[in-house]
């Protein structure tokens, strides 16, 4: 699973990084404890236009369905498992036409040792980006008026699958990786044939794991309310 990660990047660092056309205005700063429901910097391809404009976008994290009756559901969706969405109504129709890749310098994950639950940091080892597949959904809250540009909420969830090499070591589920050069595939909305899509994407993302590196940190990362670089620093 993914719980906890950590974006270090600037709006505009992610910009180039993904080859991004329009940026919101209003994206997350630079952040190293994001938790369920946080604001987190996500990548889309918009359908609306041809070709596809990508973007930058601001959203919820933690996924809300359009049939969703309110925000609360996206609490327990900030992960899907990825070889289970193509039969789940609450990923199914994101997965066809609503893919997204969340950016993210690393993130956390805790193994019990001798009782005790362990944080860890999986980065690069390279310190450079990390990706993961992601799906993404707009919810219009009926209790806001239409001309209030608040009641669309972009909401999304990252998508894991079972770990591999030494990150299984310390936990059964990883994010699902995807390369940035495969991100383009992954993004366009057009694309068919979503479950080869799908399939091809979690056959790929054990070739990320040799290039991460894992760290023991300290245990302040467990509180959502601390958050710095303190936090992604080796346990003394």
């Amino acid at each position: 699973m993914c719980g906890r990660f950590v974006v270090a990047q600037s709006g505009a660092e992610l910009v180039s990084m993904l080859r991004v056309d329009l940026e919101a205005d209003d994206l997350p700063g630079p952040s190293f404890n994001i938790a369920p429901t946080d604001r987190v910097a996500v990548v889309l391809d918009s359908a609306k236009t041809e070709p596809p404009t990508r973007r930058l976008e601001a959203a919820r994290w933690g996924l809300v369905p359009a049939w969703a009756k309110d925000v609360a559901i996206g609490s327990k969706a900030f992960n899907a498992r990825a070889e289970e969405v193509e039969g789940k109504p609450m990923f199914r129709q994101a997965l066809v036409k609503r893919r997204a890749v969340i950016p993210a310098s690393g993130y956390y994950e805790w193994h019990t040792e001798d009782g005790v639950k362990v944080p860890y940091y999986i980065h690069p080892v390279d310190d450079g980006p990390l990706l993961f597949a992601g799906l993404y959904e707009w919810w219009k809250d009926p209790a806001k008026k239409d001309d209030d540009p608040t009641r669309w909420v972009l909401s999304c969830t990252i998508m894991t699958r079972a770990a591999t090499g030494a990150l299984g070591s310390i936990h059964e589920r990883m994010p699902l990786f995807i390369d940035a050069d495969y991100a383009d595939v992954w993004l366009d909305p057009t694309t068919e044939n979503v479950g080869d899509l799908l399939d091809a994407t979690i056959d790929a993302a054990p070739s990320i794991v040799d290039g991460l590196a894992l760290r023991e940190v300290g245990r302040e990362v467990g509180n959502v309310r601390n958050n710095g670089p303190e936090l992604i620093a080796p346990a003394r």
